[in-house]
C-alpha cells in the first residue's frame, strides 16, 4: 500500500466526518426551530387569547390563528421528526422501484 493510497483514505474518511457533522448539525438546526416555533406559538397564542378576552369577551376569535398556526406547527414536527407515515423513505423506496419496473416493462414492450 503506497503513501497516496494511505493520503485518500485519510482523505475520504475526513470527508465522511465532515458530512455527518454537517448531517447532525442541520438536523439538530431543525429541531431547534422546531421549538422555538412551539414556543413562540405558545407564547403569543396566550397572548392572542388573554387580548380577545378581555377586549371582547363576547365574539370569540382566538381559537382561528390558534387553528391555523397550530396545523402549520403539527406540519412543522412531522417534517422535523420524521413521522411521515404514507411518504417515508420506505415508501419513497417502493416507490422508485416500482416506477423503474414500469419503465423497465414499456421499455420491453416497444422491442
Amino acid at each position: 500500500m503506497g503513501v497516496t493510497t494511505l493520503l485518500k483514505r485519510k482523505m475520504e474518511s475526513k470527508n465522511i466526518e465532515e458530512e455527518r457533522y454537517y448531517r447532525a448539525r442541520k438536523r439538530m438546526e431543525e429541531i431547534k426551530g422546531f421549538y422555538m416555533n412551539l414556543r413562540s406559538f405558545i407564547m403569543v397564542n396566550f397572548l392572542l387569547i388573554a387580548i380577545n378576552l378581555i377586549t371582547s369577551p363576547h365574539h370569540l376569535w382566538f381559537y382561528w390563528p390558534l387553528l391555523w398556526w397550530g396545523i402549520g406547527l403539527v406540519y412543522h414536527g412531522i417534517k422535523v421528526f420524521n413521522y411521515m407515515p404514507f411518504f417515508s423513505k420506505d415508501w419513497e423506496e417502493r416507490k422508485i422501484k416500482k416506477f423503474m419496473e414500469k419503465d423497465e416493462q414499456k421499455k420491453h414492450t416497444w422491442e
